[in-house]
């Protein structure tokens, strides 16, 4: 018997877009591809709802004022209820008390995302509000469970990225853009530019690799608040023409395949989605002891794990891939090996609708 397509409603508070947005809207279209009905509820000029229009995807606006816009909630539930949905998915703060209680009220399943490494701030969206949390690393998983959320109550469901979204149609242009030869060493790392990121370590342990590996280059791919921070820390160490702060850029794949290893010192991270999409290029992958990062960057097989904090940790990680050409291949061909196995989009979308059935079908029998 064919099983029947879902209405799924993702809400979303948040006007940026970053890793938990990306991970949403990967599955919002992967399921829309197995013909369920996805639906985006976002705030008004949400980066969020300029890309899901592009992909095709419903776009619902509800202006999110706090946590206790009682208008929004009546907005959503009426929505939910006109619009026949199956499950309503949260993701933010604001939203997950909005949406969860517009769930709640209209009868929905209600599921919340964590795609966060934080201390919570509201246990109420996390044990009362929603039927079932999915956390995006089993870290993440075992905080909540610390924090009360029951053991059958929270699932761990990696983020996946699709390597053939990942693939180029020719060579990368990233090197005759920097003007750099094809044969100097080039470090990678993509992330917005945030202090929690670590990309200042990267510019102090750079002197020390340039030491060991004089040819190496970096590249930083990303914007964000600590851009001018960065921007003047590199110039003070006359490290201009060897640091490369290239912006906010949507061609990832031809910025990774112009790299001989990705590089981020996180301080702070739930999993790791830039790690996947490096790992996915076929790169081996340096990442920090933290969180959920080695459940993706898994030490001595795929990359190296450094202590969180340390320029001369991350140094040395770096100038051992970089000195051992033979050890790079084959971490950068476990990479995509991991990725094809466990961090893949279809494992993701598949996993999730998995979840949903099972829980719509326990509510059903109860």
């Amino acid at each position: 018997m064919t099983e029947r397509l879902l209405t799924i409603a993702h809400t979303e508070s948040s006007l940026g877009w970053g890793g938990q947005e990306h991970r949403t809207f990967k599955e919002m279209v992967g399921l829309a591809k197995l013909g369920h009905r996805m639906m985006l509820v976002c705030q008004p000029g949400a980066k969020f709802a300029a890309r899901a229009r592009e992909a095709g995807l419903e776009v619902f606006e509800v202006r999110m004022r706090n946590g206790v816009d009682l208008a929004a909630v009546a907005r959503m539930a009426s929505l939910f209820r006109r619009e026949q949905v199956d499950v309503v998915n949260t993701h933010s703060g604001r939203d997950s008390i909005l949406g969860g209680l517009a769930g709640r009220l209209s009868g929905r399943l209600v599921v919340r995302t964590r795609h966060l490494a934080l201390p919570l701030t509201s246990r109420f969206t996390y044990t009362t509000l929603p039927h079932h949390v999915v956390s995006v690393s089993e870290h993440v998983r075992r905080y909540l469970m610390s924090e009360g959320v029951p053991a059958d109550r929270v699932s761990t469901i990696y983020t996946g990225i699709d390597p053939a979204a990942m693939q180029l149609d020719g060579p990368s242009t990233l090197r005759a853009e920097l003007d750099l030869p094809a044969d100097v060493p080039l470090v990678g790392t993509v992330a917005i530019l945030r202090m929690k990121k670590g990309h200042r370590f990267i510019v102090e342990a750079a002197p020390r690799i340039l030491a060991a590996c004089p040819d190496t280059h970096f590249v930083f791919a990303g914007d964000g608040p600590q851009m001018e921070n960065l921007r003047a820390q590199i110039a003070a160490a006359g490290l201009t023409a060897r640091i490369h702060l290239l912006g906010l850029r949507r061609d990832i794949a031809n910025v990774l395949a112009a790299c001989d290893l990705f590089l981020l010192p996180t301080e702070q991270e739930a999993l790791g989605t830039s790690y996947i999409e490096a790992m996915a290029m076929g790169l081996p992958v340096v990442g920090t002891d933290v969180d959920g990062v080695p459940e993706v960057v898994r030490q001595g097989e795929n990359g190296l794990l450094i202590r969180p904090g340390d320029a001369d940790s991350l140094a040395e990680g770096v100038i051992r891939l970089l000195s051992d050409d033979a050890l790079r291949l084959a971490m950068g061909q476990r990479s995509r090996a991991l990725v094809s196995s466990v961090f893949h989009v279809e494992t993701m979308c598949a996993a999730m609708l998995m979840l949903y059935r099972r829980l719509l079908a326990e509510r059903g029998a109860r």
